[in-house]
C-alpha cells in the first residue's frame, strides 16, 4: 500500500445482509475504500488475485470451504493481512482464536446480541488501519496444534525458577494486533508455580473467554477470564474479560484482586492496558514486571512509563518481531522500556527480572 492512499478492503461473508453492513461501515470512512465482496472462498480468492486488496475480513462459516481452510492456504500461498468476523457461538469464537494462531492478524465479532453495529462503526476501522501496518508472515504449516481445552495440560517448561517469590510479583501484560498469539507464546514458556499474571488483550466481549479456555489447554499455568473480586495466585494467568477495563487492587487479606468496571474507553479501547497498567504502578511494588506488546496505537505506554517510574521492571516487544510496532513504539519513545526484546526472549527476561527483584527483598 502507497503512501496516501486508501486502505483497500475485500469483504468474504456468505451473508448479503453482513456484507452490506460491513461494507456500508468501511465505505464511511474516507481513508477506507471497499474492492470488492464476496459470498464463499473460491470468489474471494479470485478477486484476491484480480483486485489485490489490502486487507481481507473473513467469515470462518461459509459454503464450499471452510475459512480455516481458506485461511491456511492463503497463507501459504499468498499471505495478507485477514481479519475474521465471526458469530458469538462457542464453537465460532474458538475458531476465530484458532484462525488468529493460523495468521489472522486480529478477530471481531459480527452485528448482534451484545455487539452491535455502533459498536461494529467505531472498531472495525480502527482494526482496519491496523491490519494494514500488519508484517505478515507465509505460513508453511500452522505454528502450533489447535489447543482443545480437553487435552493434557503442557508440561511444565521449567522446575521452579524463583522458589521464595514473595506475594508481591506480579508480571502485567498489555497487547493488542497479533497479541492472543504473543501472549501465548509467552505463557506456554512459563513454569506452573509462576506468579500471577495479568494480561489485558484488546478483544470483543466473548473472544475473551475462547481465549482464556484455549490458553488454559495449552499452557501449564491455570488461564481464566478475570471475574470480579478473584484474588491473584501464583501459577495463574488472569485474562481481561472483553468490553470491560481490569484493575490490580489490594485485597482485605493484604494480596491482590481484580476490580472491572465498564468507564469509558482509554484509546479507543475497552479493555484499555493503561487502566491495567496505572493500577498497578499504584500498588508500589517492585516486584513487577510490565510487559508491552504489538498493538497500534498508543495504549499502554504512559501506563508503562508509571511502572517504571514507580520503581517496577518493563519490558517492550521489538519491532522485527511485532505484527504492528505503534504501541511498543509509542512506550520506547516516552523511555518508558528498561528492556526491549524480541517475543520468544520475552518470557526468559520476565524470569530474570523476577529472580532478580525477588533475591533483592529477601
Amino acid at each position: 500500500m502507497t503512501a496516501g492512499a486508501k486502505i483497500r478492503v475485500l469483504v468474504a461473508d456468505d451473508s448479503a445482509i453482513v456484507r452490506k453492513v460491513l461494507s456500508d461501515v468501511l465505505s464511511s470512512q474516507s481513508d477506507i475504500e471497499v474492492v470488492g465482496t464476496a459470498p464463499d472462498p473460491y470468489v474471494a480468492r479470485d478477486k484476491i488475485l484480480s483486485l489485490h486488496p489490502d486487507v481481507l475480513t473473513l467469515d470462518i462459516e461459509m459454503p464450499r470451504m471452510d475459512g480455516l481452510t481458506f485461511l491456511d492456504r492463503l497463507m501459504a500461498s499468498h499471505p495478507m493481512p485477514v481479519i475474521v468476523i465471526s458469530s458469538l457461538t462457542r464453537s465460532s469464537t474458538r475458531s476465530a482464536l484458532e484462525a488468529a494462531n493460523r495468521g489472522a492478524v486480529d478477530v471481531l465479532a459480527k452485528p448482534g446480541g451484545p455487539y452491535s453495529v455502533g459498536d461494529l462503526k467505531e472498531e472495525l476501522p480502527h482494526r482496519i488501519r491496523a491490519a494494514a501496518l500488519a508484517r505478515v508472515r507465509r505460513n508453511i504449516a500452522s505454528a502450533m496444534p489447535d489447543s482443545d481445552v480437553t487435552q493434557p495440560r503442557a508440561n511444565s517448561p521449567a522446575v521452579s525458577v524463583l522458589g521464595g517469590w514473595k506475594r508481591n510479583c506480579i508480571v502485567a501484560i498489555g497487547a493488542s494486533t497479533g497479541g492472543t498469539q504473543a501472549i501465548e507464546q509467552i505463557l506456554r514458556q512459563l513454569p506452573s508455580d509462576f506468579p500471577p499474571i495479568v494480561a489485558t488483550q484488546h478483544i470483543p466481549i466473548g473472544f475473551s473467554t475462547a481465549f482464556a479456555e484455549r490458553l488454559d489447554g495449552c499452557c501449564s499455568l491455570r488461564v481464566s477470564e478475570a471475574k470480579e473480586g478473584d484474588l491473584l495466585r501464583s501459577g495463574h494467568a488472569y485474562i481481561a474479560p472483553g468490553s470491560r477495563h481490569m484493575q490490580v487492587v489490594r485485597s482485605a487479606s493484604g494480596g491482590y484482586a481484580v476490580r472491572l468496571h465498564d468507564g469509558p474507553k482509554v484509546h479507543y479501547q475497552r479493555p484499555s492496558v493503561d487502566e491495567l497498567f496505572l493500577s498497578v504502578a499504584k500498588l508500589m511494588s517492585s516486584a513487577v514486571v510490565g510487559i508491552l506488546l504489538t498493538g497500534m496505537g498508543k495504549d499502554g505506554a504512559a501506563g508503562l512509563l508509571e511502572l517504571k517510574n514507580a520503581g517496577c521492571h518493563t519490558i517492550a516487544q521489538d519491532e522485527a518481531t511485532s505484527v504492528v510496532f505503534g504501541m511498543p513504539r509509542e512506550a520506547i519513545e516516552l523511555g518508558a522500556a528498561v528492556e526491549v526484546r524480541p517475543l520468544h526472549a520475552i518470557a526468559a527476561a520476565a524470569i530474570t527480572a523476577l529472580r532478580v527483584r525477588t533475591s533483592h527483598a529477601a
